[in-house]
């Protein structure tokens, strides 16, 4: 059986107990701030981006694989992995690109699924998967449910500059995701809006929340 059907069985026989909801959206739609929320409301979350960054520690396998095919000038000061340097390299040539994602994104999936097992071990109500790039990276998979949480484009920037990011700085972050919600919204099962008083929005994620618990 494949990675992928395996972990579709597995995420098939896990229904009717804690739930695995992997969220996702662009830039500045709200997506870290939801997960915050669920958190909250008794949800483990799992960071799929602090999981890429774990994996290319120091001492973990990925990393020597990854130096190994890419050179030891990427490694970082602190004996990590120089993301940085690496980003420069592999965003300019698809190529390289794809040699990273099939060292990296099985090592990050591997993780994912470790650390649900222990989201169930304590006893969470729910596990949350959040991912950017929750589609390509895979681990859709892994998961019951898929939100995509959106907001208007006006609002979207208006966020980001409210982080401090200079227009154009913003508009370069965004064309740089593509189109997040059109490659989610095939899969998604969940969309949420977020524009608006976030009061009235922290209301229907609680209540989408109480709903995929209680099934």
């Amino acid at each position: 059986m494949s990675a992928d059907a395996s972990d579709a069985a597995a995420a098939r026989g896990r229904r009717g107990r804690r739930a695995r909801i992997g969220l996702t959206g662009p830039i500045g739609c709200g997506k870290s701030t939801v997960a915050g929320w669920l958190a909250e409301l008794g949800a483990v979350v799992i960071s799929a981006d602090q999981v890429s960054r774990d994996v290319v520690e120091p001492g973990e396998s990925a990393l020597a694989a990854v130096l190994a095919r890419f050179g030891a000038e990427f490694r970082a000061a602190d004996g990590g992995l120089d993301r940085a340097a690496l980003g420069r390299l592999v965003f300019g040539s698809p190529s390289d690109l794809a040699d990273l994602e099939a060292i990296v994104l099985p090592a990050i999936r591997a993780r994912v699924r470790s650390l649900i097992a222990a989201a169930d071990e304590s006893g969470a109500l729910a596990v949350v998967v959040e991912a950017i790039r929750l589609v390509e990276g895979g681990l859709v998979a892994l998961c019951d449910e898929v939100w995509l949480v959106v907001c208007s484009p006006p609002e979207q920037r208006e966020r980001l500059r409210a982080r401090g990011m200079a227009d154009d700085e913003a508009e370069r972050r965004i064309a740089v995701q593509g189109d997040v919600a059109g490659r989610v919204r095939p899969v998604a099962t969940l969309v949420l809006d977020s524009s608006g008083p976030a009061a009235a929005f922290r209301v229907r994620l609680a209540a989408e929340f109480g709903r995929v618990v209680a099934r």
